[in-house]
């Protein structure tokens, strides 16, 4: 870390640490919100927006310098998870957490707030600091767009990071193209016939229907999609029945899609509908489906993630600058990277003695030096022509 962001470190973790306290849920970041305002009036920003997709904020610094305009972005909310882990600075609402490193990721931008507000003369065109709520399947992303967060300024180019217990601290993720998967929702009901467990032959069995369904569903992956365009279906929640001895009348299954493809993900919907159809024909039931198209893929812009690449190659050393593989979760950035050309890349967070716990883990932690990394790649990427 240079000697100048270095004078920061303190104010990054104190930062991280206030936020890690002080959770807030999807959509319901206010204090949050209020405290980030707060300091950015303190920094000597002016027309602040404030309540942008409901909670969120941007702040705009003009540089001295010709050049694009750029939003740098951190998500603020938090998970409901209760925190298992006995550090000081565990959090104080029961029941949510900062399971995913948003903490961090506001800490970082924030810090590189007030550092850029000083440096004003080195920026090439027009920071906007996006501090979104809602990334946890509210698509608070897509709220911050129809309110305006890419206009005025009309936004260039966009850049975003995630802090990522997958990845030893000090090293940078970086990768072209398609990297974070879709993420869509389905919804299926089975209704059959309810009646006693020993008298099956007088219902129509729903439980079993479901349990056949499950399995074919994975038919799509293995048998409909060719093998080098990835798609995962998987049922997460089978909800049916009361008790031991009674055949219910319903059951109601919901799942995710993840794939890296539009097209796979266009047809996926009818895919499915075709074997849950054809399942309640040859099993004497009825059916309701409903599908949910969430989160489109994350697709890095290859030139914007060049600079990614300068700038990590600066901070950590080329050869910690890892070319990352796909990944199958999602992030909903994805909806300014479909608008404008953008760069998300992932920052280590994983140490020795701690931020070893995945992500929406009840003991997931960061080794906190990788905020000093996240500070360095913001800062320089801002500055960067």
């Amino acid at each position: 870390m240079s000697e100048e962001l270095g004078a920061f470190a303190g104010q990054l973790v104190e930062y991280r640490r206030h936020f890690h306290q002080r959770p807030e849920l999807s959509l319901e970041e206010h204090e949050t919100a209020a405290f980030i305002e707060r300091e950015l009036r303190s920094f000597g920003f002016d027309g602040i927006r404030t309540g942008v997709g409901k909670t969120g904020i941007l702040a705009t610094l003009a540089g001295a310098r010709p050049g694009p305009v750029t939003l740098l972005r951190a998500d603020m909310d938090a998970l409901p998870v209760a925190e298992q882990n006995d550090a000081p600075y565990k959090s104080r609402t029961a029941g949510v957490m900062h399971a995913c490193g948003h903490d961090g990721h506001m800490a970082i931008l924030l810090t590189a707030a007030r550092l850029l507000r000083e440096r004003t003369a080195e920026i090439p065109g027009t920071l906007v600091f996006c501090f979104q709520p809602g990334e946890e399947g509210y698509a608070g992303n897509k709220l911050m767009i129809d309110d305006g967060a890419l206009e005025s300024p009309r936004v260039d180019r966009t850049v975003a990071a995630h802090l990522y217990s997958g990845l030893d601290v000090g090293k940078v993720g970086v990768r072209d193209g398609p990297f974070f998967a879709s993420s869509d929702r389905f919804e299926i009901e089975l209704i059959g016939k309810g009646g006693h467990g020993a008298m099956p032959q007088h219902a129509i069995d729903p439980v079993v229907g479901a349990a056949h369904l499950i399995s074919l569903l994975q038919s799509i992956a293995s048998r409909e999609v060719a093998p080098q365009q990835p798609v995962v279906v998987s049922v997460g929640s089978l909800q049916t029945g009361t008790t031991f001895n009674v055949i219910p009348e319903r059951a109601s299954l919901q799942g995710t899609v993840r794939t890296f493809d539009d097209g796979v993900r266009r047809e996926v919907p009818e895919r499915i509908e075709r074997i849950v159809a054809g399942l309640a024909q040859a099993m004497r039931l009825e059916y309701r489906f409903q599908y949910h198209f969430v989160y489109p893929p994350t697709v890095n812009d290859a030139t914007i993630n060049n600079v990614v690449r300068d700038v990590a190659r600066e901070v950590v050393g080329k050869n910690l600058v890892d070319p990352h593989e796909t990944v199958m979760w999602s992030e909903d950035m994805s909806f300014m990277q479909e608008q404008r050309p953008g760069a998300y890349f992932l920052i280590g967070s994983r140490g020795s003695q701690r931020g070893a716990a995945p992500q929406h883990s009840a003991h997931f932690d960061i080794d906190e030096r990788a905020l000093e990394v996240g500070l360095n790649m913001m800062v320089g990427i801002a500055l960067h022509g």
